[in-house]
């Protein structure tokens, strides 16, 4: 089971946060949201990209969008989310509790800056009713993301 690979991994890294477990389903935004009790934008979806190098998973702010030009200036090529197969083979978690953590050799994770807006935010752990509330600078650490990004829409104030 996903949840307790994150668990473990998590343990392993030294993460003194729990996951949460809700009782209802948080496999989308909304309903992540709800059960965790903040806002969506404060709820972390957990992108499967494919890249150059292979599968890449980027953290993402609930309230965003991928920018396309952003994201072909950052990684050369234009943005191809997995189907759900391929992003359960590229990270060993289904769709809805797709999270950085405790993921296979050769897929990267990367986090994008429109989290940084917040506190604290709440990427999956695994399953589609899991959560862990993390500082941004923990999910950076504690997901082994290889860097910050910056490939969204819809979260900044229009200049």
């Amino acid at each position: 089971m996903s949840i307790e690979k994150v668990r473990a991994y998590l343990k392993n890294m030294n993460c003194p946060k729990e996951v949460i477990e809700f009782e209802q389903s948080s496999a989308t935004v909304e309903l992540a949201a709800q059960a965790a009790g903040v806002i969506p934008a404060r709820i972390t979806k957990t992108l499967c990209l494919m890249s150059k190098e292979g599968p890449i998973v980027i953290c993402v702010a609930g309230d965003t969008k991928i920018d396309n030009r952003k994201f072909k200036d950052t990684f050369g090529l234009k943005a191809k989310m997995l189907s759900p197969e391929e992003t359960l083979e590229a990270t060993g978690h289904a769709v809805g509790g797709v999270c950085p953590f405790a993921l296979p050799e050769g897929t990267k994770a990367y986090a994008d800056i429109s989290m940084k807006r917040f506190d604290t935010v709440f990427p999956a752990a695994g399953s589609s009713n899991s959560a862990i509330e993390l500082t941004c600078d923990e999910l950076y650490h504690y997901g082994n993301c290889v860097e910050w990004v910056d490939i969204c829409k819809g979260w900044q104030e229009e200049a």
